[in-house]
């Protein structure tokens, strides 16, 4: 059988195989943020012609079935089809970001002061070729010249000194030696100065994964890549995944989804850069504790057992042929270090990106993610706690949610006496859904507009039609045509209150044990996938940040992302993300008695006490002279 699409090509499917799996096989991917369950509605494709099996439709409303609309990995093609798939469905691998961040990562690089000094160094050796004179193994030539530029006790696998005798033939006796500080042979080729070797930067999130192919030469981002993890298919939350992983024996399953997601992003990026996956020599991965247990297949069980004590803080550098990553086998992998249960790599790696160790002033460093993470500190001191946001700003578990790319509303503004919504889109092209700062631009506008209250609740006989009734109750329609629609419902709303109250009571929490004010902090580090379109004042007026003034504020956008990218070309850097690690002091939250009560006060816009945001209360007294 066969899949064609509207654009002329045409791939093969085999029998009991879902149109996601197929399309995936053959490089082209759908969102699909839940994993393939049939649950978030987000892998749409239009069946034009043929027949196919329909085991569900989900989400899919009467209107999208009828014009053919189907989940594709819910439909399994009995005969050849031809399919459509809207741009909204597709996965972007290899945004359009690669050469626009490129630059500033190499600024934030040089902006520490060290050397390029990847894990893998490389070094070329003239082996002069043997005589009857000179007889000694290839092996021990090798190893001569090498104790001749002071370099001994160098370790080859079994694989590399099978491929010996033939390369260096080939290569007339120069050749290039990739070895890592633990003296063992990555690689072994030609000696080529103007190869190029690579390497890897990842960022395993609980709802999205990223990748940057790095060139280890210069530094340069060649490539990037990312997608929903498809770990969400057993659950939201890191709690729900452990408990999978243990109760339910899936840790095979958790693991094989991660490593399966890394491997297929990378896939597109080597082919498109028209390079051989064994010069990728050497990878980074930052997590928070529980994704980067799973990823090593260690049990993370104890994670979500009081004291939560996890396996291990410090990993050793295990190699991608362990950790099944299609790289260089031998690759060395440098796990960004964990400080806890619920801070993990993720966050040392943010902390490094942010230079808030470095620096005297007290600092806010706050990742909003599935799980909200805050470090308060500076380079004397670091205090950190996490608290469960849910993965509504990534696009999980809203309606039209998606995450910050092409396609997304990443701002609104709302007409206070029409209702009437201008937004723009991410692309500037039609919008496909809505992302965390759109999100929190919508709530911030609706409430100001009166369309809701302060508990979120869509106020009743407010004279606009985009608020309406529907199956999930009411919502507010911010954009149709065509038949594509997109929403708010109340219960999305409700989500990302519960969100944005979670994070303010971890904050508020953390101030307190630590002794300071909100006066104390002089810099305030926003981290997260949706942030480069955040707008600060809308968040405050959410209630998500306290009120500081907005030049407090800094965007960092990824920064775990970006601590990966440093950790992989840096030796210095990798050495002080475990300083960063090992300084930080946790506090746990789910036995702190004062953050359920902070938890109840922030689930209202902006929260129960005005008095802490005087500035929104003065707009909420304007926006209702202005109504009137």
């Amino acid at each position: 059988m066969d899949i064609g699409l509207i654009t002329g090509k045409t791939f093969d499917i085999s029998e009991g195989e879902n149109l996601l799996q197929a399309l995936k096989k053959h490089g082209v991917y759908l969102v699909a943020s839940c994993g393939g369950k049939g649950i978030c509605g987000k892998c749409r494709v239009r069946l034009i012609k043929g027949k196919a099996r329909i085991e569900s439709t989900g989400i899919l409303r009467p209107g999208e079935i009828d014009t053919g609309i189907v989940l594709a990995c819910q439909t399994f093609p009995e005969k050849d089809i031809l399919i459509d798939i809207p741009k909204e469905s597709r996965l972007v691998v290899g945004e359009k970001i690669a050469l626009s961040k490129s630059k500033d990562l190499i600024a934030l690089l040089h902006s520490f002061n060290v050397e390029i000094h990847p894990i893998v160094r490389r070094i070329t050796l003239n082996l002069p070729p043997p005589t009857i004179n000179d007889n000694i193994g290839d092996f021990e030539r090798i190893r001569r010249s090498l104790q001749e530029k002071d370099i001994i006790g160098i370790r080859f696998s079994h694989r590399v000194v099978s491929a010996m005798s033939k390369i260096i033939r080939d290569a007339g006796w120069k050749i290039t030696l990739g070895y890592t500080g633990s003296n063992d042979i990555i690689s072994i080729s030609p000696a080529d100065m103007n190869k190029n070797s690579y390497g890897l930067a990842v960022d395993i999130g609980t709802t999205t994964v990223v990748i940057y192919l790095v060139n280890l030469t210069d530094g340069q981002l060649i490539d990037v890549g990312s997608t929903y993890n498809s770990q969400t298919k057993y659950g939201d939350d890191v709690i729900t995944r452990i408990i999978h992983a243990t109760e339910s024996e899936g840790l095979d399953e958790l693991r094989d989804c991660v490593v399966s997601d890394i491997n297929d992003l990378l896939v597109p990026l080597v082919e498109r850069q028209k390079i051989n996956s064994e010069d990728i020599e050497s990878a980074v991965i930052a997590g928070n504790t529980t994704m980067s247990h799973i990823f090593w297949g260690l049990n993370p069980a104890s994670i979500r057992e009081e004291p939560y004590i996890p396996t291990l803080n410090y990993f050793p550098r295990w190699s991608a042929e362990t950790a099944k990553l299609r790289l260089n086998p031998r690759a060395p992998l440098y796990t960004v270090p964990c400080v806890a249960s619920y801070v993990g790599g993720d966050i040392v790696a943010g902390v490094l990106a942010s230079k808030m160790h470095r620096n005297s002033e007290i600092a806010l460093f706050m990742d909003i993610g599935t799980n909200g993470e805050i470090v308060i500190g500076n380079n004397e001191w670091l205090v950190a706690a996490a608290c469960s946001a849910g993965p509504c700003f990534e696009g999980s578990g809203i309606r039209h949610g998606m995450r910050a790319t092409e396609g997304a509303i990443e701002s609104i503004k709302i007409d206070h006496r029409t209702f009437e919504p201008v937004f723009k889109v991410i692309g500037d092209g039609e919008p496909m859904g809505i992302c965390g700062s759109g999100m929190i631009d919508a709530i911030s506008e609706m409430f100001l507009a009166g369309i809701i209250d302060r508990k979120g609740k869509f106020v009743r006989n407010t004279k606009t039609g985009r608020i309406r009734d529907s199956v999930d109750g009411r919502e507010f329609l911010i954009f149709s045509r065509d038949g594509n629609e997109i929403v708010l419902t109340e219960v999305d709303i409700e989500n990302i209150i519960r969100a944005k109250a979670a994070m303010y009571a971890g904050v508020s929490v953390l101030l307190k044990e630590v002794g300071f004010g909100l006066d104390a902090i002089e810099k305030v580090y926003i981290a997260g996938g949706f942030g480069n379109y955040l707008d600060i004042d809308k968040a405050i007026i959410l209630g998500m940040f306290p009120e500081l003034p907005k030049n407090k504020f800094t965007i960092l956008g990824n920064a775990s992302i970006s601590g990966a990218y440093l950790c992989l070309l840096s030796k210095d850097l990798r050495r002080e993300s475990g300083i960063i690690a090992s300084k930080m002091t946790y506090i746990e939250l789910s036995v702190s008695r004062g953050f359920m009560d902070e938890y109840m006060s922030a689930l209202f816009l902006p929260h129960t006490h005005l008095r802490l945001f005087p500035k929104v209360k003065q707009l909420i007294l304007r926006s209702k002279n202005l109504g009137k």
